[in-house]
């Protein structure tokens, strides 16, 4: 698929800020796919309630009938129906195989950006988060359990461009005026909703 506008995927582990980077692009009219969606309307479509046990269990399965690639692969027709609009940001893009099916389908147009943290900044986040907090031993489990069996460390080791964000949200948006100079030519850098 050729598209002439930029698709963003941010990775990271739990607790870099992912997520806060990409509501801003979100922010700037770009159109935001969250890749976990997928998981949470599943775990509807199943009559079950929403929790952290029946996520990870869908997750699982979702992943045995489509391989590694599976939230790729399901996401693709949400992204490439918000590329006729404009710019899009993927929020959640895990594993290696994710990353090599968006990279073969938006190729030019496709940039990974990293959000960095150590380990003892991102499980004090975790640790203080008002949903699903993480103690320090949980925070850890859940790193190794990414990059071993989530194959989470190929996207990121590939970024394109990193960010670090060990500070608060105003060296963050500092960083992401940066991050958009990068990944966005200066004419597509906003959405239409801008």
């Amino acid at each position: 698929m050729t598209t002439p506008h930029p698709v963003v995927a941010v990775v990271g582990l739990a607790g870099s800020g992912k997520s806060e980077l990409a509501a801003l692009f979100e922010a700037r009219g770009w159109t935001r796919i969250r890749f976990g969606q997928v998981t949470e309307d599943e775990v509807v479509a199943r009559g079950l309630p929403v929790n952290e046990a029946n996520e990870r269990a869908v997750r699982e399965d979702l992943r045995r009938k489509h391989g590694m690639e599976a939230y790729a692969l399901l996401n693709l027709p949400r992204i490439e129906a918000a590329l006729a609009k404009g710019p899009v940001v993927c929020d959640g893009m895990y594993s290696w195989e994710e990353y090599l099916l968006l990279r073969k389908r938006f190729g030019g147009v496709f940039t990974v950006v990293c959000v960095q943290a150590s380990p003892a900044t991102r499980y004090r986040r975790l640790a203080g988060r008002g949903v699903r907090p993480l103690t320090a031993a949980e925070a850890e489990s859940r790193d190794h359990a990414e990059i071993e069996r989530l194959h989470k460390a190929g996207p990121i080791a590939m970024a394109d461009v990193t960010v670090l964000n060990e500070g608060g949200m105003a060296e963050l948006r500092a960083e992401f005026e940066r991050v958009l100079a990068k990944a966005a030519p200066a004419g597509q850098r906003a959405g239409g909703r801008e």
